[in-house]
Formats: structure tokens, C-alpha cells, sequence
């Protein structure tokens, strides 16, 4: 069974962005082994040089390498745009070449350091609008349980 991860800087705050990923979690477990991981977010000064921010971005980096697992796919603004049956068609070719983890990485405010996005496999775009993380990581883990539908063949994807 595939293990698809959502590696996270930052901690969800409001109660109903924690609801709605415990729903697609219960969800995705027919699907795949799916887990979010929570990074601790560095901490910054109010006005952060940019060596400060890059410092930070290396430090998350490291802690998002030791928590992730086999595919990496960096979601990032620069990233790549694909469509919902297109990212079920991913998760399909990674796992008929023998792939059994993906890690999807969503960084903190200040992005993610550069040698993620050039370690990724692909890196990912939501789209080309700015939305907040924790957002963010609802949708995508609403497109993850979209993908493992439209395999399946089931009547959520229409």
C-alpha cells in the first residue's frame, strides 16, 4: 500500500482546518498509509534579513528531510500546474515503478529552501493565486483523496 506524507512548517490553529484533514485522513485510509507531519516553524524577527530567512529555510530543510520519505514533490509557486487526473496519473506511475512513499512538502511564509525544490521529483504548483498554508493544506489533501478516487474509479471526481 502506498504511503502518501504531507510534510508541513506549521502547526494548523483553527479547529475547523484540523477537522477537515482528519476527514480526508479517514477518507484516504482505504486508499493509502496517509499521514500529515508537522514541522516546528523556525523562528524569525519581526523584519528578517534575507540571511536570516535563508538560515531558517536551511533549518526546516534539514528537519523536512528527516521526516519525509521516498518521492519528494515540493509544492512551491514556481512549480508545475497539473490537473486532478493528472496527479492521480502520479501517484499511478510512481507506484507501477515500485515507489512506495511519496512526500508532499508545504514550507512555511518564507517559502522553501532551494535545495528542496531541486531535490523534489517534480515541484507542484496549486495555482498561480497566493493562498494561506493552512488552506493549502486542506486542498491538497482533498486532491490526494481526488486522485485515489478517480484510480479507483469512484463518482467523486466528475
Amino acid at each position: 500500500m502506498l504511503t502518501v506524507s504531507i510534510v508541513c512548517v506549521g502547526k494548523l490553529k483553527e479547529k475547523y482546518w484540523v477537522e477537515a484533514c482528519r476527514e480526508y485522513e479517514k477518507r484516504l485510509s482505504v486508499f493509502c498509509k496517509f499521514r500529515i507531519i508537522e514541522i516546528p516553524e523556525s523562528r524569525l524577527p519581526e523584519s528578517p534579513s534575507p540571511a536570516q530567512i535563508d538560515t531558517c529555510l536551511k533549518e526546516e530543510a534539514g528537519k523536512i528531510r528527516a521526516a519525509a520519505s521516498g518521492i519528494l514533490l515540493p509544492l512551491c509557486i514556481e512549480g508545475k500546474e497539473i490537473s486532478s487526473p493528472e496527479l492521480a496519473e502520479l501517484f499511478d506511475q510512481y507506484a507501477l515503478h515500485g515507489n512506495s512513499s511519496i512526500s508532499f512538502v508545504i514550507g512555511s511564509s518564507y517559502g522553501l529552501d532551494q535545495s528542496l525544490k531541486k531535490d523534489g521529483m517534480v515541484c507542484l504548483s496549486m495555482s498561480r493565486m497566493t493562498f494561506p498554508h493552512q488552506l493549502a493544506r486542506v486542498m491538497l489533501c482533498e486532491q490526494v483523496y481526488r486522485a485515489f478516487q478517480i484510480l479507483s474509479g469512484g463518482k467523486y471526481h466528475k
